[in-house]
């Protein structure tokens, strides 16, 4: 398997583990795929974050040299197996974080904008989209998610010239949320996700799911998205235990169901 996989405290741990640079294969999108899809079935996890098990590279996007010799093809089913293993991040109704401490290029950064938060580590890696420098375009969904992260002239010209960012630069675009100082990176990512992952999990995949599907549909078409989460959440234990707390003038203890 090129991805480790680990529960702490409910929160899942999705390690990057392809030598020596987290390149993709085949198998290793569809080893993302599968851990993504434990992540979503077992109710135990409440939150995930995606990382590398390597020092100085979070993913440097496809193994180039696997593909060389590819047909049309081929190559086609390499990209769509590549797409669904991230559009399977945006649809799980949890949260993903991206735990980047290194080098993040090409497809890495892509794994990564398909997350719902992305913390960076302090240090001397970039981040960005280089396909262009192969004759490519970004085909992991960095084309459509990266300009509705950041304005879009920004981004096309990241796309077009294959510009890399250090990671302070890269928050001070918004492609990261956070920069850690190294020495704690680890620390403070888990910190941050055992917080979330103690909160009321259910209504949090909800809101991540009306936000992701309601950017893509009109507001009308949104609203109506929104109105039908919030009915199934109004279902849930949790929304039992939060209003029984706030009577009580006590701390909700939410179970994510």
């Amino acid at each position: 398997m090129a991805i480790d996989f680990a529960v702490e405290d409910g929160v899942a741990v999705l390690s990057l583990n392809r030598a020596p640079a987290n390149a993709y294969d085949m198998q290793m999108l569809r080893d993302l795929s599968e851990a993504v899809r434990r992540v979503r079935e077992d109710n135990s996890i409440r939150l995930a974050v995606v990382r590398s098990a390597l020092p100085r590279f979070f993913c440097t996007g496809a193994d180039i040299s696997t593909l060389q010799d590819s047909d049309r093809a081929a190559f086609a089913n390499f990209l769509g197996v590549a797409h669904d293993a991230v559009d399977m991040i945006t649809k799980t109704p949890k949260l993903f974080i991206a735990a980047i401490a290194g080098h993040c290029i090409g497809g890495g950064l892509e794994i990564a904008l398909s997350c719902d938060f992305r913390f960076a580590s302090g240090g001397k890696y970039r981040l960005g989209l280089a396909e262009v420098n192969l004759g490519l375009s970004p085909g992991m969904g960095g084309t459509q998610r990266l300009p509705r992260l950041i304005p879009k002239s920004r981004a096309l010209h990241m796309m077009v010239t294959g510009e890399t960012l250090p990671p302070e630069e890269a928050l001070a675009v918004g492609i990261v949320d956070r920069v850690f100082p190294e020495t704690s990176f680890w620390e403070d990512v888990m910190a941050h996700a055992r917080k979330l992952a103690a909160g009321p999990t259910m209504a949090q995949g909800y809101i991540k799911l009306s936000v992701n599907n309601g950017l893509e549909a009109s507001l009308t078409e949104g609203l109506a998205i929104e109105r039908a989460h919030q009915n199934q959440l109004f279902a849930s234990e949790d929304v039992a235990e939060g209003l029984k707390a706030f009577l009580e003038k006590r701390p909700a203890r939410f179970a994510g169901k």
